[in-house]
């Protein structure tokens, strides 16, 4: 396709050239295979390139009227609302994603950048007291300088403008990094938007590379002063420690092993409903997807025969079908992954109520049950279309099941009584939770993130301008100060 082949190239300073590392990344259709595009990896030396000029250009960028940012975040909304089409069989093509996954991606990519647009002129600074006569103190709000930001595979437009867009309405110069799976919808689209919104060369530079290639440079650089990563506890934690140890702030979104809870005096229907949406949006491939689904074991019977019939009837196959709700799997390690866990979690005694099938990237949903309690499958993340059947008996063992993992992203509580959902979601120790409603959600102006595993600080609304300013005291001595000596 002539959109990817355009845009397989890095994009520094304002300039499209290739990468100069010896190997290519080869962005494939996981659907049918087809290849995409071709991009030489950035090097080391390019990622230094990226950073310094994105440090020269963010001096003037932070000096400029926040209304003139606020007028390039307008046109690059604009932008992605007359290119939504476009940019939505990018997404089909590119990372399996159905149509309809497609358009909750892009409607969520365009309320961040509404509010991105809002966001440009929300930081405000303050005059505090002093008690030194004479003295007024001003706290001023000011860009943390440059971003380095690295986005996941399974929304990557959507994720790589969750933290560019907001850093830079704030004054910051971004240096993104996406996913190899993802390099055109999680990076160069990002940039080609922000090019043709007027957004000065050097503010937005988009690397396309690999570990394997840049080692920790886009960690270590001596740049960027924050670095915001989408993507896996286990790379989340290695972030995490380059960052302190040199003494950057990180903010990471992790992973999630996130519980949809049914009490007995639920709605069964649209508990199965909210379940089947949490487990099964984007294959499973959601950090707040509903990995497990616990029910009250009064109601267990006749949920679990409602639910298996819901997620037997779910149109696999081609995601470009309108009709098609599980698409591909990203890669055919994913794939393999996924069948090998429900193998081994089937062969150590679980039921499989639904058995799925993997023919390519291609894996058709499971329902399993009858898990033991210590069984490694529940408190782990399952990046793929299986759903962990558990029963309880009562509020307090639901409690205890829910927060029995390493895990606290999402969560959900059905019940005919709001108050109860209320009171058991506050008992479980998980940054987000839903009362009667589903796992997945994000909004723009609601602090988004999670506890233990799943991450560090949080992000959107106020949230974004914690993680991407820092405050400045200046004081101003009106009269005399007296020194001692």
């Amino acid at each position: 396709m002539s959109f990817f082949i355009d845009l397989a190239q890095q994009y520094i300073d304002g300039e499209w050239r290739p990468g100069k590392g010896s190997w290519d990344i080869i962005d494939f259709n996981p659907y049918n295979g087809e290849k995409l595009a071709s991009i030489t990896v950035a090097t080391a030396e390019e990622i230094d390139q990226a950073y310094r000029c994105a440090e020269q250009a963010q001096r003037a960028w932070g000096e400029t009227n926040p209304y003139a940012r606020r007028t390039v975040l307008e046109r690059a909304l604009r932008i992605v609302e007359e290119r939504e089409s476009e940019i939505s069989d990018a997404i089909v093509a590119e990372l399996g994603g159905t149509r309809l996954k497609a358009a909750f991606e892009l409607h969520l990519a365009k309320e961040f950048l509404r509010e991105s647009v809002q966001l440009a002129l929300r930081p405000t600074g303050q005059i505090l007291p002093s008690p030194t006569e004479g003295k007024e103190n001003r706290v001023y709000r000011v860009p943390v300088g440059v971003v380095g930001v690295i986005s996941p595979f399974n929304f990557p437009f959507l994720l790589s403008l969750k933290s560019v867009a907001p850093a830079l309405a704030l004054g910051n110069a971004v240096v993104l990094k996406p996913h190899q799976n993802t390099p055109v919808c999680g990076g160069t689209l990002v940039a080609k938007v922000f090019e043709e919104a007027g957004l000065p060369a050097g503010l937005l530079n988009v690397v396309v590379t690999d570990i394997a290639e840049i080692g920790d440079a886009l960690l270590e650089h001596p740049v960027p002063q924050v670095i915001s990563f989408t993507g896996s506890d286990k790379v989340g934690r290695h972030v995490a420690t380059v960052c302190a140890s040199h003494l950057k702030s990180a903010v990471l979104e992790l992973g999630g092993n996130s519980a949809l809870i049914v009490l007995d005096d639920a709605d069964l229907d649209y508990a199965v409903d909210a379940a089947v949406f949490s487990r099964f949006v984007h294959q499973g491939q959601v950090c707040m997807a509903a990995n497990r689904i616990l029910v009250d074991r009064s109601v267990e019977k006749e949920f679990t025969e409602k639910f298996v019939a819901k997620v037997a009837s779910l149109p696999v196959g081609d995601p470009a079908d309108p009709a098609t709700v599980i698409g591909p799997l990203i890669n055919s390690s994913q794939a393999e992954a996924v069948s090998t866990l429900v193998e081994q979690t089937v062969a150590a005694g679980a039921t499989a109520l639904l058995h799925g099938r993997t023919e390519g990237n291609l894996v058709s949903p499971s329902v399993l049950t009858g898990l033991a309690a210590d069984s490694p499958v529940l408190t782990q993340e399952i990046f793929g279309p299986v759903a962990l059947l558990v029963p309880f008996d009562g509020e307090d063992e639901a409690v205890r099941i829910a927060n029995d993992t390493p895990y606290g992203l999402s969560g959900a509580v059905h019940t005919g009584d709001i108050e109860r959902g209320v009171r058991v979601g506050r008992r479980i120790h998980t940054g987000m939770i839903h009362i009667n409603d589903g796992t997945v959600h994000d909004e723009p102006i609601v602090p988004f993130g999670g506890e233990k595993s799943s991450g560090l600080g949080r992000l959107n609304g106020d949230a974004m301008i914690e993680a991407f300013t820092t405050q400045k005291w200046i004081s101003v001595q009106h009269g005399r100060s007296g020194f001692p000596f």
